[in-house]
Order: C-alpha cells, then structure tokens, then sequence
C-alpha cells in the first residue's frame, strides 16, 4: 500500500512526463510505445471539447480535464480566479477571457515541467494579468481571501488528503466568494489490484473518492449552498483496460459494477 507522499510523487512524476512528451501526445504516436510515457488513453478518456470556448488554446490543451468547470464559474470581469492543477494553462486562459484586463488569474501546480510550459504559453501570447506558481494544493503559495472564484479540472482526485484541500479552498476564497470544480468521484469499490495501478491512478480514476465522501468533505469545510451541476458517466473502455491490467484484475472490476462519474460541483464561502 502506497503512502500519501508516495501517491503524490507518483502523481507528479506522471504528469511532470506528460508536459515534457506533450507534443508526441498530441500526434498520437507514442501509446503504448513507450512504458515511461503515460498512455494518452487513460488521461483522455473523460476529456471535453473546449475548443469552442472564449479563450480556448489549443496548444495549452492536453486533453486531461473531465469537465468545463468554467461554465459554471460565474466569472466575471474583474474577478481574480485561481485554477488549481492549472496544468498547461487551458482553463487559465479561458478564465482570462472572463476576467478580461482588469482581473487576474493565478495557476497553481505541484509540477515545475508543467508551470514551465505553462509560463511559455503566456508569454507566447502577452498575457500580463496570468500568473503560474509552483506549489502544492493543500497548502496553496497565496494569502487568504485572495480570490473571488476557485477553479479545478479532473485534480483534487489524485491528491489523498482532500479535506486539507477543501479547507485551502475556502481559505484562500473571499468571503462570498465561491469554487466550481469538475472532478471524478466513484459510487462503489475497486479491486486492490486496480487502484494499485500506477497508470489507472495518474490518469484519475482509481484515485477517485466515494462521491457521498467526496461532498461530505466540501461540507466539513464549511461551504454553503453546495450544488452538483452537473454528472456524466465515465466507461473505461475495453482497450485501455486490457492495456493496464490482467484479465483476473479486469473481471474483478467488472464483477464489482463501480460506477465512475464526472461531477462538476459549486459551493459558497
């Protein structure tokens, strides 16, 4: 059994391997070409078309979020906005065209590789009121009542202690202020053999939470008015499941029926 500093390193090391391989991700090319390289399958199989949103950028894109938390932000101009798991800076970015030159925009991420690209895509497109820190969610390089909306895409998940998420959260969020997270969530068990996956964990689905569990803690964090907006099934499909396990790991899965949903979730300090 892997430890929470463990999870997390591992965690890193994935995602930090997918800012560096990004572009051979994109063409497509290195699935299962390369045991280093995370597969694309598992990262992308919860992706959603952004690519008509304000301020979408393809090259800041890595196909890795399970939602459109932005939809359901309510950002408005002037606003600052934090992303945590800000990733290449695609839902920074997006969040930048709501907030437009009078707001700002803070991305936060635990992996100096993706702050790195993120950074270059910034600057590649002047943007002045974008900035990108390296630094853990759980205890977050910004002071309190900073922002007036918290974002997050398909992250909180992977991280084991997330009632010392949500409490950052609500820390560094105005009074009034609020969050609107896109994340996955579980409703029944999966096999040990599942979530001791290295891939299956670092591509967000067996570090995932019992959804009751996962909203419990957003309550114990003392937000108010906390609403589902949204849920969406999750199907792992055949391919990338005989990639990662065993058949004897697969009918295990299979036998338990566990449900996977993305869920884009909002509440109120």
């Amino acid at each position: 059994m892997r430890t929470n500093k463990e999870k997390k390193e591992m965690v890193k090391q994935r995602y930090s391997e997918l800012a560096l391989n990004s572009e051979l991700l994109k063409s497509g090319c290195c699935c299962g070409t390369n045991p280093t390289i995370p597969s694309k399958k598992v990262f992308t199989i919860m992706s959603e078309d952004y690519s008509q949103l304000k301020g979408y950028e393809a090259d800041a894109d890595l196909g890795v979020g399970c939602g459109l938390p932005t939809e359901y932000a309510g950002i408005k101009e002037g606003y600052t906005v934090i992303d945590l798991g800000s990733g290449a800076g695609n839902d920074c970015f997006i969040a930048r065209a709501e907030v437009g030159e009078s707001g700002k925009v803070i991305g936060i991420d635990f992996s100096p590789q993706m702050i790195e690209k993120a950074r270059k895509n910034a600057a590649k497109r002047g943007y002045t009121n974008v900035e990108f820190m390296e630094g853990d969610i759980e205890e977050m390089p910004v002071p309190d009542n900073t922002a007036d909306v918290v974002v997050s895409n398909c992250v909180l998940n992977l991280l084991p202690e997330k009632d010392k998420i949500f409490k950052e959260i609500y820390r560094v969020l105005k009074k009034g202020g609020h969050f609107c997270i896109s994340d996955v969530v579980l409703n029944g068990v999966f096999p040990k053999e599942f979530t001791d996956n290295a891939s299956m964990y670092a591509g967000c689905i067996a570090s995932a939470i019992q959804k009751e569990d996962y909203l419990m803690e957003i309550e114990k964090a003392n937000f108010a008015n906390i609403k589902v907006e949204r849920t969406k099934t999750v199907v792992i499909p055949d391919d990338v499941l005989q990639e990662h396990l065993d058949e004897v790991t697969i009918a295990k899965y299979k036998a338990g029926n566990v449900g996977i949903y993305s869920i884009t979730v909002t509440g109120v300090k």
